[in-house]
């Protein structure tokens, strides 16, 4: 499944400072639908190059990170079971800035 990841508000740092990402995740499940979760799971093993306790709290992301898929806030979609389809557009923003 072909996929676009957007990391932004300082997260692009955990990836080698790369901010957009395309793709191809497989689905791990006998049923063949991508979800967010595991998704994160790919990320945090495929992308997160260090400190992934700054992107990841046990099985979702840290709160402050806004997620987005397809522009639409993943809480209004079921954040974890958010089923992903070919395509889609993921973007991971930290809300957290030190000062």
């Amino acid at each position: 499944m072909q996929l676009t990841l957007e990391f932004g508000g300082g997260l692009e740092l955990l990836c080698d400072s790369v901010k957009i990402h395309n793709v191809d995740v497989s689905p791990d499940n006998e049923v063949d639908k991508l979800t967010m979760k595991d998704l994160l799971v790919w990320v945090r093993a495929n992308l997160i190059k260090e400190r992934p306790e700054m992107f990841m709290k046990d099985d979702s992301v840290r709160p402050g990170v806004l997620v987005l898929v397809n522009d639409c806030d993943w809480e209004l979609s079921g954040e974890l079971d958010t089923p992903l389809e070919d395509k889609d557009v993921v973007v991971f923003i930290s809300t957290l800035h030190g000062g």
